[in-house]
C-alpha cells in the first residue's frame, strides 16, 4: 500500500487512522489509513463488494468503526465505542438515486437543509447555488420536469446549501451514460472547487474517478492497495491488482539483465529497478498500450494484428509478437490496419513497472 504522505494530519479534512469497519463480527474493510487535505477531492475506487460504500458510510457516521479512528477537521468523530451522529459532522451527502422530493419544487428541495435560516438568507443561498450549477431561473420547476443531469445538479445544490465542510458522493453518476458521467464529474468538481468544499466520491468507474479526484484510493477485498494521484496509479501501480484495475495493459514475462534492464519478447526494456530484482530474476512486466508505438518504417519489432477497436481519435490494437505474446497498442485512427496485417513497432517506455513472476497478490 502507498499513501501520498505530502500533507500533515493537521492540514487534513479527513483522516482515517488504521480503520476497520464491519457488521456484527464480520469485518468489511481492514486497516485503512489515509489523509485527504482540506479543500481537496478524493475518491474511493474499486470493484463491487470491495468495501468502498461501507467506508463512505463510516465517514458519514452511519456506521461505527471496529478499530482505529476517523477524524474530520481535526475532531475525532468515530472510534470503538463512540460514533458522532451524522447530523453533527458538517457532512453533506449526494446519493445514487438523487433522492429529490417530488412534491417540492427546485427551490424547496435546495432549501430543505436550511429551513431554519431566515427567509432572506435562504433565498440568497438558493439564487447563489442555482447560478453556480447553471440552472438560474429553475426555482419553480419540479424534479419530474428535469433531465437526469439537471436532477443531479439540484441534488448537489441541496447538499451544498448548508455549507458542509465535507461532501460525500455515493456513485451519484452511475445511472447515466458514460459520456454524461464523465462530463458531470468534471462539472461537480468545478462546483466543489468554487465552493471550497472538500469532497469524497465512491465509484467503480476509473474514468469518472480520474475526471473528479485529486487523489484516489484503490480498494480490493476491503483493503487499501494504493492512495495516490491518477497519474501514479496508471504509471506506477503499487501492485498487480492496481495495474490490472486502472487503465488498460498486459503483463508479459521477462528476465532482469544488468544495468536496470529486462529482457522480454519486446526485446530489452530499460528503466530503474528496485534492489529486490537482481540479475537473472524472473519478473512480469506491465506493458501499457502507449508503451509501444507503431513505426512502419523504422520499427524493429514485428507483430501481427489480431483485433482492433475504433475509439474515434485512435484505434486500440491487439497485437501478437513473434513468440505468441499478445500486447495492446494505441495508434492514431488515420492509420487503419486490418486483421492479420503485419506491423512494426518501437518501444516507447517512460516507466518500467515489474512484479515478481507469478505474484498474484492484490
Amino acid at each position: 500500500m502507498t499513501t501520498t504522505g505530502r500533507n500533515s494530519a493537521a492540514a487534513a479534512e479527513v483522516v482515517l487512522d488504521d480503520v476497520d469497519v464491519g457488521y456484527s463480527a464480520q469485518r468489511v474493510v481492514h486497516a485503512i489509513s489515509l489523509e485527504l487535505p482540506r479543500g481537496q477531492i478524493g475518491c474511493l475506487l474499486g470493484p463491487s463488494g470491495c468495501g468502498k460504500t461501507t467506508l463512505l458510510r463510516a465517514i458519514a457516521g452511519f456506521e461505527g468503526v471496529m478499530r482505529g479512528e476517523i477524524r474530520l477537521n481535526g475532531e475525532s468523530v468515530s472510534r470503538p465505542g463512540f460514533t458522532l451522529a451524522p447530523e453533527k459532522r458538517s457532512v453533506g451527502m449526494v446519493f445514487q438515486d438523487f433522492a429529490l422530493f417530488p412534491h417540492l419544487d427546485v427551490a424547496g428541495n435546495i432549501a430543505f437543509g436550511i429551513r431554519r435560516w431566515s427567509r432572506a438568507d435562504r433565498e440568497r443561498r438558493i439564487r447563489e447555488l442555482l447560478r453556480l450549477i447553471g440552472l438560474a431561473g429553475y426555482e419553480r420547476a419540479y424534479p419530474h420536469a428535469l433531465s437526469g443531469g439537471q436532477q443531479q445538479r439540484i441534488a448537489l445544490a441541496r447538499a451544498l446549501a448548508p455549507k458542509p465542510q465535507l461532501l460525500l458522493l455515493d456513485e451519484p453518476f452511475s445511472s447515466m451514460d458514460v459520456e454524461l458521467r464523465t462530463d458531470l464529474a468534471r462539472e461537480v468538481r468545478s462546483i466543489l472547487r468554487a465552493e471550497g468544499t472538500t469532497g469524497m466520491l465512491v465509484t467503480h468507474d476509473q474514468h469518472e474517478a480520474f475526471a473528479f479526484a485529486d487523489c484516489i484510493a484503490v480498494l480490493n477485498n476491503g483493503r487499501l492497495c494504493q492512495w495516490d494521484t491518477a497519474y501514479h496509479l496508471y504509471h506506477r501501480p503499487a501492485d498487480r491488482f492496481v495495474a490490472d484495475f486502472v487503465g488498460e495493459g498486459t503483463i508479459i514475462p521477462g528476465k532482469v539483465c544488468e544495468n536496470d534492464c529486462v529482457e522480454t519478447a519486446l526485446g530489452k526494456i530499460h528503466g530503474t529497478l528496485s534492489g529486490r530484482f537482481g540479475p537473472g530474476t524472473a519478473v512480469d512486466v506491465l506493458v501499457r498500450p502507449d508503451d509501444v508505438a507503431l513505426d512502419i518504417e523504422q520499427g524493429e519489432i514485428q507483430a501481427e494484428v489480431l483485433a482492433k477497436a475504433f475509439r474515434g481519435a485512435d484505434f486500440l490494437y491487439t497485437l501478437k509478437l513473434a513468440d505468441g505474446t499478445e500486447i495492446l497498442c494505441v495508434a492514431p485512427s488515420h492509420d487503419n490496419f486490418v486483421i492479420s496485417d503485419h506491423v512494426r513497432l518501437r518501444l516507447n517506455f517512460s516507466h518500467l513497472v515489474v512484479f515478481p513472476r507469478g505474484d498474484s497478490r492484490a
